[in-house]
């Protein structure tokens, strides 16, 4: 199944790209999250973040299906 992924804040800059088109085999959310903290080093656990799909909030346990947008999006601070 082909996904869109979207990186935001320091994901993004972690990952060096805001955005990346990907072949999954995983069934879930967190198991994209987990292989993109793997292939990257993202140092927010899942638990930190908010995850969207196809521009709704979701949570982890949600199934991901061909074509879906995902989108990490860690807390930020503003000042």
């Amino acid at each position: 199944m082909r996904v869109r992924v979207l990186y935001f804040a320091s994901l993004r800059d972690a990952a060096g790209r805001d955005e990346e088109t990907l072949e999954v085999t995983v069934t879930s959310l967190a198991q994209l999250y987990d292989d993109a903290r793997e292939r990257y080093g993202f140092a927010f656990p899942r638990e930190r973040l908010r995850v969207a799909i196809d521009g709704a909030f979701s949570n982890w346990d949600a199934a991901l299906r061909d074509g879906a947008e995902i989108a990490f999006m860690p807390p930020v601070s503003g000042g």
